[in-house]
């Protein structure tokens, strides 16, 4: 599956393993979870349902329709026992996808649902990511810096501030993980965070 995909398969999920939404509320849910610089389609949502209904791993159910309003049943979606236990392992076996711009986010939006090692490996997987394109961006910054107009310069240093604050934050998150974590589901509750949200609006596909 596309990373993109397998993205929003996670955000579905583990939205769902909050609580059963109808689909309207799920898009809007999804929507927040990816950031402000990212739009859903339903025509993207509804073929990921319909995928994880053939799985299995969800299912769905017409709640009541309002006679008042003259509005249709709405379609519920509700996680399985398969659902859970898939989410809980793609949740646990998160490799090096999970360090990816378009999976980061997801993944960290679950840490509250997330083991401690699992959190610490796509961490510490994440901020190594970001330290290679650091190192790439200053030496073609270092190159370029003769030969681009001021424009040109100033945004190369924009991209160059926003992955150093990055990993700068990524490294505080490391530190406290590693002096006993934040209190989370897995331990006692819940505690999460949304991760940065691209510069860029972009409709996901």
């Amino acid at each position: 599956m596309a990373k993109r995909g397998a993205a929003l398969e996670l955000a579905v999920l583990g939205l769902l393993h909050e609580s059963p939404m109808h689909g309207y509320e799920l898009r809007k849910r999804v929507n927040a979870l990816f950031g402000w610089g990212r739009v859903l389609s339903y025509g993207t949502l509804y073929p990921c349902l319909k995928q994880l209904l053939r799985a299995g791993l969800i299912t769905q159910a017409d709640t009541e329709s309002t006679v008042k309003t003259g509005r249709r049943a709405r379609i519920v979606y509700k996680l399985t026992a398969d659902g859970k236990e898939h989410f809980a392992d793609l949740m646990a076996e998160a490799g090096p996808s999970a360090w990816d711009d378009e999976s980061f986010g997801v993944h960290f939006a679950f840490f509250a649902q997330t083991d401690a090692e699992t959190r610490m490996r796509i961490l510490e997987g994440r901020r190594s990511r970001l330290e290679e394109r650091l190192a790439r961006v200053r030496t073609a910054l270092a190159r370029t810096r003769e030969r681009v107009d001021a424009y040109t310069l100033e945004l190369q240093r924009h991209g160059l501030d926003s992955v150093e604050r990055e990993v700068r934050w990524l490294t505080e998150l490391i530190d406290v993980e590693r002096a006993g974590g934040r209190t989370t589901t897995s331990d006692t509750t819940s505690d999460t965070t949304s991760a940065e949200a691209p510069a860029q609006p972009q409709e996901i596909e």
